[in-house]
């Protein structure tokens, strides 16, 4: 599929870059990107190519968020938001929780409502210095949504999350890293450069385990102990039986660095 508000591209290490493409909108969510971005993210979960994915913006932001500016008070008339996240926000947010890879995310700039959402879907995220994260949706009347009513209480507590989307405040990257929110912050101008080092380092990794990790974390916050430990048996036996499992333990013995093929 050719696409016009995305790119996607795989690199000869195995590591998918996803880039959110519409710059001169600060790549603000229109429907052909939320449709491209679904269909992306699917067809990664049947490519054997891939084995981790980096999300990042073009231009000098991560996502602005939904786009509004088509919209006007007479077509906001019985419309239903409601309906608008069942049929594009949800199915992307969920399609990116079952990926079976890896995620990085490179917030480049200004991540906001919905891109925020995508944003914080990275097992791994990293900002730049200029970067912010801003709960827009009660400046514009709207609760949260995109699923960053359950993920941001998990990251920063529940005080922080219901200040953030109560006072629609922006967040600094800096202070992001201090609430434990995102991974690192960099300079603006070795975000790219680091984040494809951090995400291509992923993609050469064992891919069984890496993703056997997110659904161990996923699961985490829900499960009681004796749940986890469970869980944690039960993956590790599917995990164990993997060919990466072998050369890792292989290369441990004979002191060598292992050369992981992701199956």
């Amino acid at each position: 599929m050719a696409y016009e508000a995305i790119t996607l591209e795989t690199t000869a290490e195995k590591l998918a870059v996803l880039t959110l493409n519409r710059p001169e909108s600060l790549n603000a969510l229109n429907k052909t990107m939320l449709e491209e971005i679904l269909h992306a993210v699917n067809s990664l979960s049947k490519d054997e190519k891939a084995r981790a994915l980096l999300i990042t913006g073009a231009g000098r932001a991560f996502s602005s968020g939904a786009d509004l500016q088509p919209t006007s008070p007479a077509s906001m008339d019985g419309f239903d938001f409601g309906q608008a996240l069942r049929d594009h926000y949800n199915p992307i947010m969920l399609a990116l929780a079952d990926l079976k890879m890896p995620i990085v995310t490179a917030v480049n700039g200004p991540a906001a409502g919905a891109g925020m959402s995508i944003a914080l879907a990275g097992d791994i995220i990293i900002a730049s210095k200029s970067a912010y994260f801003l709960q827009a949706f009660v400046n514009i009347g709207l609760v949260p949504d995109a699923g960053s009513s359950y993920i941001l209480p998990k990251l920063i507590g529940p005080a922080r999350a219901r200040a953030l989307m109560m006072m629609g405040g922006k967040l600094p990257a800096e202070t992001a890293l201090d609430w434990g929110m995102v991974y690192e912050v960099v300079d603006d101008d070795k975000l790219a450069d680091h984040s494809l080092d951090l995400a291509t380092k992923l993609a050469n990794g064992p891919t069984v385990a890496l993703g056997n990790i997110r659904r161990l974390i996923q699961n985490s916050e829900n499960n009681s102990f004796s749940e986890q430990l469970a869980l944690e048996a039960e993956l590790q036996s599917a995990t164990g039986k993997s060919e990466d499992t072998l050369e890792g333990i292989s290369a441990f013995i004979t002191k060598r660095k292992a050369k992981f093929a992701g199956r």
